[in-house]
């Protein structure tokens, strides 16, 4: 068994910039969230499923949140622009902000995260799909995920199905893929994998920002 990672000590002035840069985050997420939803009711009857204009509010509140989290984003390569699923490793809750920022997705989560107070309401007015890992359930989702793509929408999800320490990838959920075999998609739908990488501070475990192996956020301390 691996020794577990260090806690990270924070010190007043540490714990001042909590306050600070989490005021701030919270200020822009849910100022942004009150806009979004006001042109939602604009750009719904206008362009149902499809979303010209919200997207952006999104892909600017996580941007904004990594600038103030300290964290340089390097994206390499191209993100896909054609229609189809993003899938991607999961290490931290800070690959929401980084996957996010890289690119316009929707995210394509498990059933519980809907009731997360806080977190649930930013993701259901983001437009997540939300879903019982199951695989009696593929076929119930297959018709949902099937009507965003060809809404425009670019899906991503986790297949390890959950989060992992930073610094491995663990075995894929097959039922995570099925619910994309569609007939209907099987001439344009195109998955695009996604690997997050996240650089520790120098002398930090290469753990740091792994969801299981910190106490707190980095970046901040």
């Amino acid at each position: 068994m691996e020794a577990p990672v260090p806690p990270v000590r924070v010190g007043p002035v540490g714990w001042l910039r909590v306050a600070v840069r989490g005021t701030a985050m919270a200020s822009v997420t849910y100022g942004c969230l009150v806009l979004l939803l006001l042109l939602r009711l604009i750009e719904w009857p206008l362009c149902g499923r499809a979303r010209p204009v919200t997207p952006y509010i999104t892909q600017f509140v996580c941007r904004f949140n990594l600038a103030a989290l300290g964290l340089r984003l390097s994206v390499k390569g191209q993100p896909m622009t054609r229609m189809g699923a993003v899938v991607a490793n999961h290490s931290s809750w800070l690959d929401i902000f980084v996957l996010n920022a890289a690119q316009q997705v929707y995210f394509v989560a498990k059933s519980e995260v809907r009731g997360w107070p806080g977190i649930g309401w930013l993701a259901r007015a983001t437009g997540t799909i939300f879903i019982l890992r199951k695989g009696t359930e593929a076929k119930l989702h297959q018709q949902v995920l099937e009507d965003r793509l060809k809404a425009g929408h670019r899906l991503l999800f986790f297949p390890e199905g959950t989060s992992t320490d930073a610094i491995r990838v663990l075995p894929f959920k097959s039922t995570l893929f099925q619910a994309f075999y569609s007939p209907a998609l099987e001439h344009v739908m195109h998955i695009q994998p996604v690997t997050v990488i996240y650089h520790p501070p120098p002398g930090e475990d290469a753990r740091f920002y792994g969801w299981w192996a910190t106490w707190i956020s980095p970046g901040i301390c």
